[in-house]
């Protein structure tokens, strides 16, 4: 009896670590600086990744204040395996392998953004899309492969695997609509997931999220479309 109550008890543990939600019309609200509240989110990889495309939205009003981390990808041996990180004053930085481009932008209007970056290992070339539109392609770390044992953040940029947090780089704001997939999207594609269509994402599904909240996060209504 008592191992069959152990046995319940640790399963109870391992599903409270990861819990898996359709959060559909729903988004993460980030309400004040810290450097202890994220989400940590669990993508279904089994293999490493030659290309990818992660698709998001976001409400924030601190782009003309300051730097914050949009979306962390590290690996043990790489905090920045995929990093997507909206610079005060220069734009947009995505990060790959350590590795990054700028897509410039003066600041961030104070109005939900939709984004999506995507990359490929063989050409090198990576994509930013801003609310649907097409930044000028760029080449970005040719033949790097990314690692698929990951510690996924919103909210915080991880300078180590998992943690090292700054205040100074934390989301305040709304994030929502995260979805990934192992390949790059076409512009058609793209077209679709920013009009409000879904493409069975393949590694991050917003609707069907493995995730765990830590810190001052809450779960709301979107308040885009």
């Amino acid at each position: 009896m008592e191992k069959l109550l152990l046995c319940f008890l640790v399963s109870i543990s391992f599903s409270d670590a990861f819990g898996q939600t359709d959060l559909s019309k729903k988004a993460f609200v980030f309400p004040k600086e810290t450097d202890n509240s994220y989400v940590s989110l669990e993508g279904q990889l089994t293999k490493p990744l030659k290309a990818f495309t992660v698709c998001l939205q976001m409400y924030t009003e601190l782009s003309k204040t300051r730097g914050f981390s949009i979306f962390s990808y590290a690996t043990k041996k790489q905090p920045n395996e995929i990093l997507i990180f909206w610079s005060k004053n220069r734009g947009y930085a995505f990060g790959v392998g350590g590795p990054e481009v700028l897509f410039k932008a003066a600041e961030i209007p104070e109005a939900p953004v939709h984004i999506c970056a995507s990359w490929e290992s063989v050409t090198g070339i990576a994509e930013f899309w801003v609310d649907g539109r097409p930044r000028v392609r760029m080449s970005l770390n040719k033949g790097y492969t990314v690692q698929p044992e990951a510690s996924i953040i919103l909210g915080q940029e991880q300078d180590s695997f998992g943690g090292s947090f700054d205040t100074n780089q934390s989301l305040v704001g709304d994030i929502g609509n995260v979805n990934m997939w192992d390949f790059v999207l076409s512009p058609d594609e793209i077209n679709t997931v920013y009009v409000g269509g879904t493409l069975s994402p393949t590694v991050l599904n917003w609707q069907s999220l493995k995730y765990k909240a830590n810190g001052e996060v809450f779960i709301k209504p979107q308040l885009w479309p």
